[in-house]
């Protein structure tokens, strides 16, 4: 697009504001249709077919990696969702289990409430500290002791007790030893010994067999 531009030697309206010098209001319309003329030229670019061409490839581009962006975006979401549900699955599951293993427990203080010793046993076999399933160990071996001494058997400790028990008499001795030696195990060896709560529930249940067979608890 060509605008017609005044030169600087014409000046019809105002005439020069100095001798020999060209008008200051010609010289800034002279700057003024140059800026015309320059969008005139850029406009049919801006506007051309191919220019347009290249903006939709532009949006195109761009709309696809916002389009990924959120993709990825709801997929992270989703697998967090789903773990955050996971693990509070696991926590609900968790906390009924220790919900039922305080029930367990709870009923059996009730039913050994007669011996004051056991519950110590029970309370501390039913603790989530490790520490406590072996002091409930050490706790249900000084009640084998006791045991022993009143059915009469003779020794110093609960080894040369045992080793006196006639086994027609005494129908879990096999146990009594079985248990008797993680006892000595956790009194010898100490932290080197590694008991997990299945084991220690597994010992407490040889205690209690024998301490039910001559009704200790």
């Amino acid at each position: 697009m060509d605008i017609l531009q005044p030169t600087l030697e014409q000046n019809p309206v105002f005439g020069n504001f100095s001798p020999g010098g060209s008008s200051l209001f010609l010289k800034w319309e002279y700057e003024f249709f140059k800026f015309l003329n320059w969008i005139g030229d850029v406009l049919p670019i801006i506007f051309s077919q191919e220019m347009w061409n290249i903006i939709k490839a532009v949006i195109a581009v761009v709309s696809i990696f916002c389009i990924s962006v959120i993709l990825y975006c709801s997929v992270r979401m989703f697998e967090i969702r789903k773990k955050e549900r996971h693990h509070m699955e696991q926590e609900i599951a968790e906390y009924a289990h220790y919900q039922a293993e305080m029930e367990k427990a709870q009923q059996a203080r009730e039913q050994v409430s007669t011996n004051p010793r056991w519950v110590t046993v029970i309370n501390y076999i039913t603790s989530p500290d490790p520490a406590k399933w072996r002091l409930s160990i050490l706790e249900a071996d000084g009640m084998l002791n006791e045991l022993l001494d009143q059915l009469g058997f003779l020794g110093e400790t609960i080894g040369d007790k045992l080793k006196t028990a006639n086994p027609k008499k005494f129908r879990n001795l096999p146990a009594a030893w079985e248990a008797h030696t993680v006892r000595n195990k956790i009194a010898h060896e100490g932290s080197d010994f590694v008991l997990t709560s299945r084991e220690a529930k597994r010992v407490i249940s040889l205690y209690e067999e024998i301490f039910r067979e001559f009704g200790f608890i």
